[in-house]
């Protein structure tokens, strides 16, 4: 049964309050081709690249949910010379709703950063940075692990939960050595910037880090974790599709199929 659009921006903006965003970020709807817009389908995906939309349109979906705003910088024209605006202007043709939760969802309780906080077990979890007016979420998330568990164990987790074959990992010496993981810090994308924050975690998983941010980390005695960017990510799709899918029996969902890192480990 078709939902009004406004319904489910109500719910994802409980799940995920927009004043939760960083302030350089641009989330919440960001593509509106007509009001009072009904909805019976709707995709998730992390990018909304060409062949996502393409998959968009063939399932028939009038909503989109991009966890990365593919409207983020001032946007001067639309044209048909780059691939970002030629996505825009098929789905404002097309009539496609998007919204963006992006870095809300990332600080939001039970969002993005909680679900990889999660990945080694229980423990105490607390946010690197917390919001200014709720100190209780924000940036990143480091954990005092209950149960402490030697490295090869947790990058076995970390795999498992993130559906992946292979990570690039920089081990610290103790680590390799049979050191235990007590401590775990984890931000969604890229989290350099958020880890400087952090006097010291024994592990941090990210998606990507600069060269010399990870050799200075190696060499304070912390093992780094990669991922590449979005693999960070897109596993929390199916549990927001699910919690979508809770709140509104009648609505389609599907997480992209098309969606997926630019970079693959071979």
């Amino acid at each position: 049964m078709p939902r009004p659009l406004a319904d489910i921006l109500v719910l994802l903006e409980t799940l995920a309050p927009l004043e939760l965003a960083e302030d350089w970020d641009n989330v919440g709807l960001l593509v509106e081709p007509v009001s009072g817009l009904s909805v019976q389908r709707v995709l998730l995906t992390v990018d909304l690249t060409e062949p996502v939309l393409a998959e968009a349109l063939e399932f028939g979906a009038e909503l989109v949910i991009a966890y990365h705003p593919p409207i983020f910088k001032g946007q001067k024209r639309l044209t048909q010379q780059r691939a970002a605006e030629r996505v825009l202007i098929q789905a404002i043709r097309a009539g496609l709703a998007v919204y963006s939760p992006h870095t809300a969802l990332d600080s939001a309780p039970g969002g993005m950063n909680d679900w990889l906080a999660g990945l080694l077990g229980p423990g105490r979890v607390r946010p690197i940075q917390p919001h200014p007016r709720v100190e209780t979420v924000g940036a990143g998330r480091i954990v005092q692990l209950d149960n402490p568990l030697p490295l090869e164990d947790a990058i076995g987790h970390i795999k498992a939960g993130l559906s992946l074959s292979g990570l690039r990992v920089a081990a610290a010496d103790q680590h390799q050595e049979g050191e235990l993981i007590e401590t775990f810090a984890v931000c969604a994308g890229a989290g350099g910037s958020v880890f400087e924050k952090l006097h010291h975690a024994d592990l941090l998983l990210t998606g990507e880090m600069r060269h010399h941010d990870v050799l200075a980390r190696v060499a304070a005695g912390q093992t780094v974790v990669l991922t590449d960017h979005t693999n960070t990510e897109r596993g929390f799709l199916p549990k927001l599709a699910a919690c979508l899918r809770e709140n509104f029996p009648g609505l389609e969902l599907r997480v992209s199929v098309k969606d997926r890192d630019p970079l693959v480990i071979q």
